[in-house]
């Protein structure tokens, strides 16, 4: 339950036993008890008005005022507004959502529907009342500022769910086989430089971290693309910072890294290899440069690699996300990422209580866009496709040496 929702609730137990003052000396003490922001909060939850509160907190440091016995008599002073008005609320309503409770060609509806803007439409329908007073009743109303979540996804493909099982089932194969199991992706590019990272950190008090106004790119740092292999096995995660594209050969060179620095230790009977990465960018189940690539890492590891990828749209279900690339997030929030070095130190710093382990460095190759691969070098690839959707998933073995 939230502080709004307890606030109404205890207003609605007591305000039939409470008198003019003692309602608004109640309020009070609510409201300071909140701290910054409590008259406002307790407005909003009583319908008592914020300068009302402000009032009787000058009366709760006036004790001769308190002591007074006089309170107005029952039913005097202003009317609320909605018994002036009793359509007041039915006409805001269909202001606020036209399409299910109003007029579909209302006027405010591809506009930003702020209160002011809400008064002055209300005002020209004969409605009175101000900014405060629709603010006011929209959260009577149930309504409060929101903005978008992304939950809907695009048109799902309708192996989608047998795609996940397929994958489910060959990692878990995978696994019992001692063999390595990764997952692979690019995590979100990031501006290198003195800019607002999202999140909090503790600092000294009134004393927050200080950053550019503008997130334009500063030149002479770049930009920072995260690319990282995730071992669903061991719990251990690799990184690499590249400063130039986010390309097929950038994303290989990162899974070969990984194995030379890492895999290839804790797995020295491995023969195989299972990747899982998404449909699109430098991974994509269409780009040549990958399979190009991927048969380079074949040959240089000896290892059959086994590649699967998650159906269109479902990026968001990769298991890196979520046990790496979340928790980099939240190691590095609030934190400008000032260079190269401090991305690097931030992504190897990251620990969880499950026994998560980073290791990340800094590639500084050129990784060239737009590379071409011809039919000639396509047809060199030993690549065998699944009997279940050989677009999403394959294999290629090593050249015989």
């Amino acid at each position: 339950m939230t502080q709004f929702q307890i606030i109404r609730r205890k207003y609605q137990t007591l305000k039939g036993s409470l008198n003019e003052r003692s309602r608004r000396i109640w309020a009070v003490t609510e409201a300071q008890s909140l701290g910054y922001g409590g008259a406002s909060l307790v407005a909003r939850a009583t319908g008592i008005s914020r300068s009302t509160i402000i009032r009787g907190a000058r009366e709760v440091q006036s004790k001769a005022v308190i002591s007074e016995n006089r309170v107005r008599r029952q039913g005097a002073g202003r009317k609320n507004a909605t018994a002036i008005d009793p359509t007041l609320c039915s006409a805001l309503e269909q202001l606020v959502d036209p399409l299910s409770r109003g007029d579909p060609e209302s006027p405010l509806r591809w506009t930003c529907k702020s209160t002011r803007q809400l008064a002055t439409e209300l005002a020209k329908n004969g409605h009175a009342g101000s900014d405060w007073l629709i603010r006011q009743l929209l959260y009577t109303l149930g309504y409060s500022l929101q903005a978008n979540r992304k939950t809907k996804e695009g048109t799902r493909h309708p192996d989608r769910d047998t795609q996940f099982r397929y994958i489910n089932a060959l990692m878990v194969r995978q696994l019992k086989l001692g063999q390595p199991g990764i997952s692979v992706d690019t995590k979100k590019k990031e501006l290198v430089g003195n800019f607002k990272n999202n999140g909090q950190q503790w600092r000294p008090r009134g004393d927050p971290q200080k950053v550019r106004v503008h997130d334009f790119i500063d030149p002479s740092k770049g930009k920072a693309i995260p690319y990282g292999v995730y071992d669903l096995a061991q719990n251990r995660g690799w990184v690499s910072v590249g400063i130039d594209h986010d390309t097929a050969s950038f994303a290989v060179n990162t899974i070969l890294r990984w194995w030379k620095e890492m895999g290839s230790k804790g797995y020295r009977q491995a023969k195989s290899l299972l990747i899982v990465a998404d449909s699109g960018g430098s991974n994509g189940s269409r780009v040549r440069l990958w399979k190009w690539e991927l048969q380079r890492l074949s040959d240089a590891t000896r290892l059959t690699v086994h590649v699967c990828h998650l159906p269109p749209g479902t990026s968001k279900w990769n298991k890196i996300e979520h046990r790496l690339f979340s928790f980099i997030s939240k190691n590095w929030r609030g934190q400008p990422l000032l260079t190269h070095a401090t991305i690097v130190k931030l992504i190897a710093g990251t620990r969880t209580s499950t026994g998560l382990k980073v290791r990340c460095i800094l590639d500084r190759r050129r990784y060239p866009k737009k590379v071409h691969i011809s039919n000639e070098q396509v047809a060199t690839i030993r690549l065998k496709l699944d009997s279940f959707h050989g677009d999403w998933n394959y294999t290629i073995q090593p050249h015989k040496s």
